[in-house]
């Protein structure tokens, strides 16, 4: 169980699970359009053991039962994404109504259960007929943004508490394509540079799509990290700059200040989009919230002469995850302080964090990274960071991108063979602590 308990977070804080669309849904019928992780996982090399989301945790047809935990758990709050190939299969142009129908018994299924809907409009499925337009290095991506928004806030907005835009856009632009890691797998700086602004221009727009259709309290995703240097080489201090700058500054800078950091900008040049400039009032639109997910830090150093890499990231000496990232509760308190005292005074919420862990229902150092992280809020609000709530990634064990099904970030196990949910030890410790009250 925790060491804490809910009333140190006070009567308005918000307890959640989060999950994502591609990870859990399956349901790859009924009108839905394939999208990119379609694609790119069926395309030999590029997920574990060729692992597909084509049927993933069923949350299609087993969402009542899915909700039912979350209820059960204590939860207020279920932090979910709308799949653009469900809603609109060829990204522009016809809607699909059972797919609108979905998300209706959704979400009424929350509100039944008094579970307070946290929509995320992207969590990475793009559909696939807008990357054979570019996608997101194609400029136009913000105007199709804008149109997907509007149907979301037309069709669902009075019913969500809460939208986000994006989903981790470091992931969506450079992850995706400049390491070619995620979808649609690029490795190209060109490209980079064109997603890494066009996933901010396209949010912006859909702030003003938003807002115009009268949803409310609205917000983006921001992935972030802490980072630091391996050693106090004045090299590897300035890697850590550089690494700073791309994984948090751009997005951080961008979005609430209407700047990017100079170190990026003069690195990607005239990759760039020609006068990205006159776009940052949209890119900096005005927002009610902002969420960070964290997970852990990023250890940087010179890049070794002649690898034609500027810097490198090196595994520290802290406990692991069985994903492989370091456990650094520290990383989160210094994150929420340092967003609060240099970018903004919205309210913030942890809308990610939790562990990769080995398979099983007990799962006792997962107990204590969630206990850890929590205090670390805690101990951030006591520094005057205004966090309003925490979601765990993730209720379901799930499809986890390039991992496929091999790491299961899960409270609550999932035999994918059967699709029997099993709460583990760290369900009932969320549950042992919320009190099924709210």
């Amino acid at each position: 169980m925790f060491s804490i308990d809910r009333k140190d977070f006070g009567p308005g804080f918000t307890f959640g699970v989060a999950t994502a669309a591609y990870q859990i849904e399956g349901g790859q019928r009924d009108g839905r359009g394939p999208s990119i992780w379609d694609s790119f996982s069926s395309t030999p090399g590029n997920v574990h053991n060729g692992d597909t989301g084509s049927n993933a945790c069923n949350h299609y047809e087993l969402w009542p039962q899915d909700l039912d935990l979350i209820r059960d758990g204590g939860f207020d709050s279920y932090r979910f994404s709308f799949a653009w190939p469900r809603l609109i299969p060829e990204g522009t142009g016809a809607i699909n109504q059972a797919g609108l129908d979905f998300y209706d018994r959704l979400l009424d299924g929350m509100l039944e259960r008094n579970i307070k809907p946290y929509a995320t409009l992207y969590h990475w499925d793009l559909p696939s007929a807008l990357q054979d337009r570019g996608g997101w290095m194609n400029r136009d991506i913000a105007g199709w943004f804008a149109d997907y928004a509007t149907l979301v806030a037309q069709k669902f907005g009075d019913r969500l508490h809460a939208t986000a835009t994006i989903n981790e856009p470091w992931c969506v632009a450079f992850l995706s394509h400049y390491l070619g890691i995620h979808a649609p797998g690029y490795r190209d700086v060109r490209a980079a540079a064109r997603a890494m602004h066009h996933v901010l221009f396209a949010h912006g727009t859909a702030i003003d799509a938003l807002r115009a259709n009268g949803a409310r309290n609205l917000g983006i995703v921001l992935n972030l990290e802490k980072s630091e240097a391996a050693t106090d080489k004045p090299e590897d201090l300035a890697a850590m700059d550089m690494g700073d700058a791309l994984f948090n500054r751009w997005y951080l800078g961008g979005v609430l200040k209407g700047q990017y950091p100079e170190i990026v900008t003069n690195w990607l040049g005239d990759n760039l989009p020609k006068d990205y400039q006159r776009d940052m009032e949209v890119v900096s639109r005005p927002l009610d919230w902002l969420g960070i997910n964290y997970y852990t830090r990023g250890l940087y150093k010179a890049g070794e002469p002649g690898s034609g890499r500027p810097i490198d990231q090196i595994k520290g000496p802290l406990e692991l995850t069985d994903i492989g990232w370091e456990i650094y509760p520290q990383g989160l308190r210094d994150l929420l302080v340092r967003v609060s005292k240099e970018y903004t005074k919205i309210p913030l919420y942890v809308t990610e964090n939790g562990m990769a862990e080995v398979e099983g229902d007990d799962d006792p150092r997962r107990v204590k990274y969630y206990d850890d992280h929590l205090k670390a809020v805690l101990a951030a609000r006591e520094q005057g960071a205004d966090v309003r709530g925490y979601f765990a990634w993730s209720l379901l064990d799930n499809y986890e991108w390039a991992e496929g099904y091999n790491k299961r970030f899960g409270i609550v196990h999932v035999d994918y063979q059967t699709q029997a949910r099993t709460p583990k030890s760290s369900y009932r410790a969320f549950q042992g602590m919320l009190h099924n009250t709210r």
